[in-house]
């Protein structure tokens, strides 16, 4: 199993397929690498290098107490790319996993950065505000951490429902995808699980946005019930200066089938344009 330690002793999971040009992908929540499997393969396999790691509290990485914010997420991202004198990357992060990747290019700038992708990403900032109009309200979060808190194993059975678009009239529901849901995210820990729901949802990435100049490709749902894509792929998509907006009719938060396909195919030729 390869894992490195970063500077503040937390032992960070991550796997490391193929050559090429790397692809590093940032999950989202409560997920881990795994959760980018799929596209990991499928970039290794294209001759891309793919690199996924499970965020601190989350997976196989270590659970600290301490550090659960979106600043040492970013930073942790940076002392792997580092680690592995990574340059010319491509960064991928799907929901909190974008917010990882626009909070990285903030905080560490695009000298090892060739591209970006966000998928299903919560940048500029999900909680509704008086500047954010179209936000979620807050209640919807304090809901998600008392119900974390509580029962968070039914929690997570449940939100696969949405997350996968699988309460929607004629949706093919996967048994197995919400298994597979359901046990990366009984692999986060309570108390890192618990407070990443405020990093997700509190912070405001307008500034690491406005930081973005390599070609950035925004991807979204019209149907993601998780990040509504008002209050984020389209206002993001106006705040990266060379951003490409792809949007998928339809399709949910988590994508399979037909959504996931589309995705794969645009990832491909965002890599190799």
């Amino acid at each position: 199993m390869s894992t490195f330690t970063t500077s503040d002793g937390t032992e960070i999971y991550y796997k490391d397929w193929g050559e090429g040009q790397p692809v590093v992908f940032s999950h989202g929540w409560p997920l881990n690498a795994d959760a980018w499997d799929g596209q990991a393969r499928l970039v290794a396999e294209h001759g891309f290098r793919a690199i996924a790691h499970d965020r601190r509290g989350h997976g196989r990485s270590g659970q600290p107490w301490q550090g659960n914010h979106m600043d040492r997420y970013a930073d942790d991202l940076a002392e792997l790319i580092e680690s592995l004198n990574l340059n010319d990357a491509v960064l991928v992060g799907h929901s909190t996993g974008g917010g990882e990747v626009v909070r990285y290019i903030g905080r560490h700038g695009t000298a090892r950065v060739a591209k970006a992708v966000l998928l299903g990403a919560v940048p500029p900032l999900m909680l509704r505000t008086e500047a954010n109009p179209e936000g979620t309200p807050r209640d919807v979060f304090d809901g998600i951490r008392a119900a974390v808190a509580a029962d968070r194993s039914q929690f997570y059975w449940e939100l696969s429902e949405s997350f996968y678009g699988f309460n929607r009239p004629g949706a093919a529901v996967s048994e197995g995808v919400r298994r597979a849901f359901w046990l990366w995210s009984m692999q986060a820990g309570l108390k890192g699980a618990h407070d990443c729901v405020a990093q997700f949802s509190e912070t405001d990435f307008t500034e690491d946005l406005g930081r973005i100049d390599v070609p950035t490709l925004v991807a979204h749902g019209d149907d993601d019930q998780i990040v509504p894509i008002g209050a984020s792929a389209q206002r993001t998509a106006q705040l990266v200066k060379d951003a490409t907006l792809k949007v998928y009719p339809g399709a949910p938060h988590g994508l399979v089938g037909d959504f996931e396909k589309a995705f794969n195919d645009d990832l491909l030729n965002f890599l190799r344009g």
